[in-house]
Formats: structure tokens, sequence, C-alpha cells
């Protein structure tokens, strides 16, 4: 009986985590801002504060490629105060790139940072199984790599609103309001996760279930690094 209940937990989660996973590799390929959304940027002269904030937290909650990343980052995290730091963390690395990258103008390739985006979330699934160490004999501190990662993440968002904010009137304050609903966003959505993952915990099975989860992402982040490398050459033709 146990091993049938066992098989049923199995199945239940598999059949979840595929459709999360179609999910995330769909969304990852057009998580930048939406149509009517970017017309809104382009025509935006002045504060609109409350309207950046809506912004970006709509993003962080589509934005599955950053999301897919924390998934990771949360997955072998057992307590609240390592989530808060390691969350944290990657929050502040996000919003220092962000707000350097808009207001001073540096631009990267979106595609290219997405790209790499996409190999962060390789690399995490990576360290998750204990691979790093093992490949390149070295690893970075796990807190130095969300941190850095987080400054990469940053970067592409950073890309994608230079492409579409033209006024510089109340930039500073836009932007501003536009990380704090990044945040706000991300506090959402990684609570369903870490509630996603608390329930993973509890099933008899979990190291298993970690492990094919985490192979699940090195699939898919090599999924979203093709696909954005692939764009960046057809957009240069």
């Amino acid at each position: 009986m146990n091993n049938l209940i066992n098989q049923g937990k199995t199945k239940i989660f598999f059949c979840l985590f595929f459709f999360i996973s179609i999910l995330f590799s769909e969304f990852s390929f057009a998580h930048g801002v939406s149509g009517k959304d970017a017309d809104f940027l382009q025509q935006v002269d002045g504060q609109a504060l409350i309207i950046f904030a809506y912004l970006g937290a709509k993003h962080m909650v589509t934005g599955y490629d950053h999301l897919l990343y924390l998934f990771g980052v949360l997955f072998f995290l057992n307590r609240l105060k390592d989530v808060a730091l390691f969350v944290s963390l990657f929050a502040l690395g996000h919003s220092i790139t962000l707000l350097w990258g808009v207001l001073s103008q540096t631009y990267i390739n979106a595609y290219l940072i997405d790209s790499i985006i996409g190999l962060s979330i390789v690399y995490k699934a990576i360290e998750n199984l204990g691979g790093i160490r093992k490949i390149f004999c070295y690893q970075l501190s796990p807190r130095v790599a969300v941190f850095c990662f987080g400054l990469i993440h940053g970067l592409g968002l950073a890309s994608k609103l230079q492409d579409l904010v033209t006024s510089k009137n109340g930039i500073v304050a836009n932007i501003i309001s536009f990380n704090a609903g990044v945040e706000i966003g991300q506090i959402f959505a990684l609570s369903l996760a870490y509630l996603f993952i608390g329930w993973l915990k509890n099933l008899d099975n979990y190291p298993n279930y970690a492990r094919r989860s985490n192979l699940t992402m090195i699939f898919l982040g090599f999924l979203i690094t093709i696909n954005q490398i692939s764009l960046y050459f057809l957009s240069a033709q």
C-alpha cells in the first residue's frame, strides 16, 4: 500500500514539475516587457511611481528565468534565516546593476545577458548536485555566486528598460519604484516556491526528486541559453 501511495506521489510530482518546467521554458523566451507595457513606457514623461512598481512586480512574477534560478537557490536551504540571506544577496546584486545600468546608460545586448542568465541556472543546478568542484576543482562561495549572478540578472533587465524608457524626466524615481516592484514580486513568487519545496521535502524519496529536478533545471538553462544566442544572431542579420 505504501509503495502505491509513493508511486502516486511520484506521478503527481513529476506531472506538476513538468508543467512548471514548460511554463518556465515558454515564458523565459519572452519574459521582457510585454507589448502594451512597452508602449506605455515609451510614452511616459515624468513620474509614474505606482505604474512602474506594478510593472516591476509583474516582470518578476513572469520572469521565469529569474525565478528558476532562485528556485535552485532555495532547494537545499532549510532555515528561513538562510533563505532571507541568499535572497537578499541576489536582490542586492540585482538592484545595483538595474539602477546603475539604466542611470549610467550602460548597455549590453539583452540576448547575450539572457544567455548568461540561462547558464547561471545551469551553474546553480550543477552546484546543487555537487558537480562544480568535481568539474573545475574549485567552487565559489555560494553566497558570492548568488550575489554575482544577481548582478548579471539586473543587467539583463537594465538593458531591456533602456530600449523602452525614452524620457529622462523622473527616471530616477521611476526606476527605484520599478526595482521596488521587482522585489515585491520576488517575495510573492518565492513564498510559493518555498511552500512547494517544503512539501517536496516531506516526500519519502526527496533526494531522488531533488536530483531529477536539478537535472531538469540544467536542461532548461541550456535551452534558454541556446534560444537567446540564436535570437542574438538572428537580430544581427
